[in-house]
């Protein structure tokens, strides 16, 4: 990364500590969902009232607090950060989360799945090399 002014190293901790804490959040909490919807069976209604009660199991009632953590803080990832920084660096979670589901739901990945695994965190190596910020907005960097 070479030499990089105060500012400039802040900005690159503060989205990196974000990032993976996006990150961290996304997992934790599509584990938690899963884990609380396969404990409850396959819900199909076009009714509301089975997706609410489903809010009463503890792991899906997780899941979703840790998925508006997610939410929140992604908004205030996106609000410093690069669009086309932020969304492929958080795309790591996809790689966690298939990793989640094979080692904790004994789910099968499939070799072309693993391929394309291994294609995303390539990608994610690569952008995550680049600047989360490429424009200058109000008069900052």
């Amino acid at each position: 990364m070479g030499w990089q002014q105060p500012e400039e190293a802040r900005l690159i901790w503060k989205t990196v500590v974000v990032s993976l804490v996006v990150i961290g959040f996304n997992v934790i909490g599509s584990y938690a969902l899963t884990r609380g919807l396969r404990e409850l069976g396959a819900i199909v209604s076009w009714s509301p009232l089975p997706y609410i009660q489903a809010f009463a199991d503890p792991w899906v009632s997780l899941g979703v607090l840790f998925m508006i953590g997610w939410l929140i803080s992604r908004l205030a990832l996106l609000s410093w950060a690069d669009l086309s920084y932020v969304l492929p660096v958080t795309a790591f979670s996809y790689v966690l989360n298939a990793v989640t589901g094979a080692v904790y739901f004994n789910e099968r990945v499939t070799d072309l799945q693993w391929a394309g695994i291994c294609l995303i965190t390539v990608g994610v190596a690569l952008v995550a090399l680049t600047p989360p910020e490429t424009l200058e907005v109000n008069g900052r960097r």
